[in-house]
């Protein structure tokens, strides 16, 4: 088993060194040029790979380039448009939705606020954080997705379940300058190493720091349910 640092605030900075050493070039992963194209993406990516969701937005934003291209189509268009996305049929409401709120509430632009975004249909925290650190450059909290969440709770950085509540603890241990990148670099190593079934200890840069090693001793891992 491997052994935390003294306080979660070194465990976060070993943590951020390492990974950046290990993925220098980790970044979001999702394809998009432009904001609206952002949030429609990440609604999309919600129990769903960024994979299926770049494969289905290329065609789709060669069609939808617009706030009002979006609220004009129906449901069924859009869920059509976007078939092979899990929950393509919400998520085809949550898409005209999106739409009509933006042209109507914020005169056809992406809001820029945690608020405004978090009004629009299928828009939580998580989404909205993404749009605002890569669509506005505004940092204000910390993405916590399902490799987040499983990762953090494995390193011994949080023991809180919920996104939320991971989320302000993270905040309060993560220096604040490596909020945006923590989330990738997490990602990153939780799609090569860290798994939700089988992690790769024998193979991970962490192993020496984290609380749940599987090497040499038996542990129960934290839950890897996607959220």
């Amino acid at each position: 088993m491997g052994v935390p640092l003294d306080s979660r605030e070194a465990q976060a900075e070993e943590v951020v060194d390492r990974l950046r050493e290990a993925y220098p070039d980790s970044t979001i992963s999702l394809n998009y040029s432009n904001r609206l194209e952002l949030l429609v993406a990440v609604v999309l990516s919600a129990q769903c790979t960024d994979e299926r969701v770049n494969s289905v937005t290329e065609d789709l934003f060669e069609t939808y380039r617009t706030p009002e291209d979006y609220a004009n189509a129906t449901q069924d268009e859009l869920a059509d448009a976007i078939y092979g996305i899990t929950f393509h049929n919400n998520k085809g409401g949550y898409l005209q939705g999106i739409g009509e709120r933006i042209v109507e509430e914020f005169d056809g632009e992406v809001p820029d606020t945690m608020t405004d975004l978090q009004s629009l249909p299928g828009v939580g925290r998580k989404t909205a954080n993404v749009v605002l650190q890569h669509g506005h450059d505004i940092v204000e909290g910390i993405v916590v997705d399902t490799h987040v969440q499983r990762i953090s709770r494995r390193l011994g950085l949080t023991e809180e379940e919920r996104p939320e509540a991971i989320e302000t603890d993270l905040m309060t241990t993560v220096p604040e300058d490596h909020w945006q990148q923590f989330t990738h670099l997490l990602i990153d190593h939780g799609r090569a190493t860290c798994t939700a079934r089988n992690p790769d200890c024998a193979d991970c840069v962490l192993e020496d720091i984290c609380p749940s090693s599987k090497l040499d001793s038996e542990v129960d891992l934290a839950s890897g349910e996607p959220w």
